[in-house]
């Protein structure tokens, strides 16, 4: 994994980032408030030898070095705390004296510095008093022989005792740097292992990785969508509406040798938006002329008639087991070249209805009375349906959205259209997060539109429509004569 990658997944999950960082930052904060202040008083020893008793400086020098890891030793002895505390009020114990002194000596020097921490500022420097003191005295018993003749070396202060001024714990500046630093990495980490443990498509590069297919357009997130899901009033000059538009251009000229006109509309899963597409793609290719019709095949689930308002109790079921023809049931929709067979009542047996002959009879005939058709259809992984219906068609166009479907459902879907030999002209990565600069440029290149929408306001959806007590849609139209009746 390259840098590149790694910032991307950084900027992708910065939340990750900075929930890490607050929390790391809060713990530094709280830890360094909840701990007690503690305060450093310190005396620093020089150990000497009288000449008598040393054969030369040089010989001297190792000696009192020796004896200086020794006294080091001393300073924290049972014998020289227990002594401090039977002779000094000091308040604390044999154990609590040893475990407040610290020693540390200087390599190749006679230096020997004492330290005690305590949370009592006044306390410390009286241990430390304490301290300097019986430690000279226990040093010269130890070292007198017992002749009573001084011992070969002496204790002398000449530093001390002194106490700090200041606490030297806790130091709010440096533990809300590191934990700065820490949430930092931590949450640096965290982003990048959560990127590469995400199996969703997260970009159009994986989803054409995971389907081996082209991809003809990526459709980008509009929160107005949900109240307006098509491309048609104040939406048509929408950046969604330019992307579907470009989905046109890119489905027609995917193979000019062999372009195809009946266009099964599906996705992986429920919930992708591929009735929604389904509707603004053939809007979008009515609006260019073309002479499309629209079919409801999603047989189990039909939304279309809701999408665009019109009639959906008569349809293609009641086409397929022959109570109507196609004629008296196909609608004209808007003032645009599009037409719509909902999908009817709902039957018991859906795949096989779809799979019949009558089914593959339909679609001949329609080929023949149109320029383009367009069928939306069940999802691939959940039933058999769409599948059944992509066979009878020329090309399939697989929706995928964008942060919901895995990488390996979308190889899935794809796999369950080769393994019946589809031609899987593409793909579509739906409510796509968009750069800002991309968007900047498609706002300030749009077209500010001031006339009425192009159809009519009775064609409009019944969520565009609202409550402005607008006539119903979807009178049956009496001009298909090229239909089969």
């Amino acid at each position: 994994m390259d840098v590149r990658t790694c910032l991307r997944l950084v900027r992708r999950h910065w939340w990750i980032v900075l929930v890490t960082l607050m929390l790391t930052v809060g713990s530094a904060a709280l830890v360094t408030v909840r701990t007690a202040p503690r305060y450093v008083a310190s005396v620093t020893f020089f150990v000497t030898a009288p000449n008598q008793g040393v054969s030369n400086a040089y010989q001297g020098e190792l000696f009192l070095q020796q004896r200086v890891k020794s006294y080091a030793d001393l300073l924290r002895s049972d014998r020289l705390a227990q002594a401090m505390v039977a002779e000094t009020s000091l308040g604390l114990t044999a154990d609590d004296v040893q475990r407040q002194v610290a020693t540390s000596t200087e390599p190749g020097t006679v230096l020997l510095r004492a330290t005690v921490t305590d949370t009592d500022q006044a306390r410390a420097m009286k241990v430390t008093e304490a301290l300097s003191a019986k430690f000279v005295e226990l040093v010269k018993k130890i070292e007198t022989t017992s002749d009573g003749k001084a011992g070969p070396t002496r204790i002398e202060v000449v530093g001390g005792p002194r106490v700090s001024s200041s606490p030297v714990s806790p130091q709010p500046n440096r533990n809300l740097a590191l934990g700065v630093l820490v949430g930092l990495l931590l949450g640096v980490a965290l982003a990048v292992l959560r990127g590469m443990v995400d199996v969703r498509l997260r970009d159009a590069a994986g989803l054409q990785r995971a389907t081996g297919s082209p991809l003809l357009g990526d459709i980008p997130f509009d929160p107005g969508a949900k109240a307006a899901p098509l491309i048609v009033g104040e939406a048509a000059t929408s950046a969604r509406a330019e992307a579907v538009r470009k989905l046109r251009t890119n489905l027609r000229f995917v193979d000019v040798h062999e372009p195809a006109r009946v266009i099964a509309v599906t996705s992986a899963l429920q919930g992708e938006g591929k009735t929604t597409l389904s509707c603004n793609l053939a809007i979008a290719l009515a609006e260019a002329g073309w002479r499309v019709l629209l079919v409801d095949a999603d047989l189990r689930r039909p939304k279309v008639a809701d999408y665009l308002g019109v009639d959906g109790g008569v349809g293609l079921t009641d086409v397929l087991v022959g109570d109507v023809q196609v004629g008296d049931v196909v609608q004209r929709w808007g003032d645009k070249s599009l037409l719509v067979l909902p999908s009817g009542s709902t039957p018991p047996n859906p795949s096989e209805l779809l799979g019949s002959k009558a089914m593959a009879d339909l679609l001949l005939s329609l080929r023949e009375s149109a320029d383009i058709v367009v069928i939306d259809t069940a999802p691939l992984l959940a039933v058999t349906d769409g599948v059944v219906v992509a066979v009878q068609a020329d090309g399939a166009l697989l929706v995928t959205q964008q942060g919901r479907t895995s990488r390996a459902q979308a190889a899935a879907a794809a796999r369950s259209l080769h393994s019946v030999s589809v031609r899987l002209l593409g793909c579509v990565l739906n409510m796509a997060k968009v750069a800002r600069a991309d968007a900047y440029q498609y706002e300030a290149y749009r077209i500010a539109t001031t006339a009425g929408p192009s159809v009519p306001a009775d064609r409009a959806t019944a969520a565009q429509r609202g409550d402005q007590g607008l006539p119903p849609v979807g009178d049956r139209t009496q001009e298909l004569t090229r239909l089969p009746r």
